[in-house]
């Protein structure tokens, strides 16, 4: 189910949970991996509410600003032909 909510969209699904080994766990199917953008083995923050809601957030690394940099200044230095044929 789709709700539409002051311009944001909220997917609503309803699932099982199943036994899994000796725990229990909820199977994501592919469409909402890709309408959470996430994928196997990425991390997730669970977060209990006092009222029994669970929410699961995707914690996506960052980089720090000189890792960046010394990125960009690689990536620039590599395709140099290109860049120069684009300007």
């Amino acid at each position: 189910m789709t709700v539409a909510r002051r311009k944001t969209w909220y997917y609503a699904m309803t699932k099982t949970i199943t036994k899994v080994g000796n725990s229990q766990g909820i199977i994501f199917d592919a469409a909402l991996m890709d309408l959470a953008r996430v994928k196997v083995g990425d991390k997730v923050n669970v977060t209990v509410h006092p009222g029994g809601s669970i929410i699961l957030t995707p914690i996506h690394p960052t980089i720090d600003s000189d890792t960046a940099a010394k990125t960009a200044k690689r990536l620039i230095k590599r395709n140099a032909a290109l860049f120069k044929r684009l300007s």
